[in-house]
């Protein structure tokens, strides 16, 4: 073929090509036709206003106007517009657009607060005990049991409650079944301490109650037993209340200490009851013994310096171990905080910044409501508030994973203030001031480096 075929007859009418090109060059018709309504329009992109201002795209108004049912007739008699697209191009360009930020998330680490005070009390209330029962043993002799025995009741349960925590990931059944048989354990290994240097059957009688109870206590703040381990503890709390106005005799002190110890070991035995309840998962992969080891050579180390605060200042302990719940409230809350400067930070050194002022605020909130304790309490106020903040940030160093840090430094601190406190070269107040002084800035160090980066807290 030489030429163009002709589409009329006569062979006058315009050839395929030009009539593409003039298809090509005639634009379709997409804009509103002469009848549209404009005040209808603006209406419409009033009430869509929300929809429309984050688009980027008119397509994506249109897929709006789909999605609230506007069909082609709709569409062509009630705002004037040939079709949907034309509508949806007209939505756009009135409505500026807007990028709303996204609704915050809520807080993955918010805190019990009834919880963490609950736990606080419970940590202090087993100490009513001694005061009842004081008069039925040796407060030289027996106290030595006591301690000895406490000591690896303290190591024992942090390691074994680690070791629960990380079964708890597995399943309620796992974790039921390693404090089925590290509790019983504990409170024999306790038992068998305390009796090498026990002179009397009474002080191994009261190191075989505290243990027994150190480990049904651990079982229960474990399981989440806070509210039955405080009703097995009614019969303690009241014997002891009574005591200014009443002298119960030996026969009750036993037996209230004795009702409070066998209520703790039942309520225990309930909760691992309904926990070994729960279908076992299979193949589960047991962890480790040695991944537990230093949180029991952390709880060792902190039952040390505690003990050598006690025998300066009792009352300070007490006070101590009551801050133990608000303590646990800040960890949360510096977990919270910390996500939150994830979020609202662009750069590393941003975020080390701030995180750093987080860490800073989280340990003076801990330690400066234990200053006028101390004072109230007659202890002198350094050596508590750094064996507090000492604690704390091991404790926070622990939540996030970093167990030896923490070990290490706590037990060479409580190895320096024991060897200085035997061999009396420095008074204990100024041991201690030393020694956790210098752990504390060791932890903080530790702390900086390790929670300064974003990726511990995404």
């Amino acid at each position: 073929m030489s030429g163009p075929m002709a589409l009329e007859p006569g062979g006058t009418g315009g050839d395929t090509l030009s009539l593409r090109l003039a298809d090509a060059r005639t634009p379709a018709r997409s804009g509103p036709g002469p009848g549209a309504d404009r005040d209808a329009v603006d209406r419409l992109a009033a009430e869509l206003a929300d929809g429309i201002g984050p688009a980027v795209h008119p397509y994506e108004v249109a897929a709006l106007l789909e999605s609230e049912g506007l069909t082609a007739e709709v569409i062509q008699e009630r705002y004037g517009h040939p079709n949907l697209f034309s509508l949806a191009s007209a939505l756009y360009e009135r409505v500026p657009r807007a990028f709303p930020e996204p609704p915050r998330p809520a807080d993955p680490w918010r805190p019990d607060h009834v919880r963490c005070a609950l736990r606080g009390a419970l940590f202090a209330l087993p100490g009513l005990g001694y005061l009842l029962t004081a008069p039925l043993w040796h407060a030289g002799r027996d106290l030595r049991v006591l301690v000895v025995a406490g000591l690896v009741s303290w190591a024992w349960g942090q390691a074994l409650g680690h070791r629960a925590y990380v079964r708890m990931a597995t399943g309620r059944g796992e974790a039921g079944r390693t404090l089925l048989t590290g509790a019983p354990l504990g409170a024999l290994a306790a038992t068998g301490a305390g009796a090498l240097t026990a002179g009397s059957g009474t002080a191994i009688g009261v190191a075989a109650a505290q243990s027994a109870y150190l480990a049904a206590a651990g079982v229960l703040l474990v399981l989440g037993g806070e509210r039955p381990l405080l009703a097995a503890l009614t019969p303690l709390i009241a014997g002891a209340a009574a005591l200014p106005w009443w002298d119960p005799g030996a026969l009750p002190r036993i037996g209230l200490a004795l009702l409070s110890v066998l209520g703790a070991l039942a309520a225990a035995g309930r909760a691992l009851r309904t926990a070994l309840a729960a279908s076992p998962v299979p193949d589960a992969a047991r962890p480790s013994l040695l991944r537990s080891l230093p949180y029991g050579v952390f709880g060792l180390a902190a039952g040390v310096l505690v003990l050598l605060e006690g025998r300066q200042h009792p009352l300070a302990v007490v006070v101590l171990t009551v801050s133990m719940g608000p303590a646990e409230w800040l960890l949360y809350r510096y977990r919270g905080m910390s996500v939150s400067v994830l979020r609202a930070t662009a750069t590393p050194a941003a975020f080390l910044l701030r995180s750093s002022g987080v860490l800073s605020l989280c340990l003076l909130l801990y330690v400066l409501p234990l200053l006028p304790a101390a004072l109230l309490t007659g202890s002198e106020p350094a050596p508590l508030l750094l064996l507090a903040a000492t604690l704390w940030t091991a404790l926070l160093l622990q939540a996030f994973g970093a167990a030896w840090q923490p070990a290490v430094v706590c037990l060479a601190a409580a190895c320096g203030a024991a060897s200085a406190v035997l061999l009396r070269s420095l008074p204990g107040a100024q041991v201690l001031t030393l020694s956790c002084g210098a752990a504390c800035l060791c932890l903080a160090v530790c702390a900086v480096r390790l929670l300064g980066r974003p990726a511990p807290h995404a």
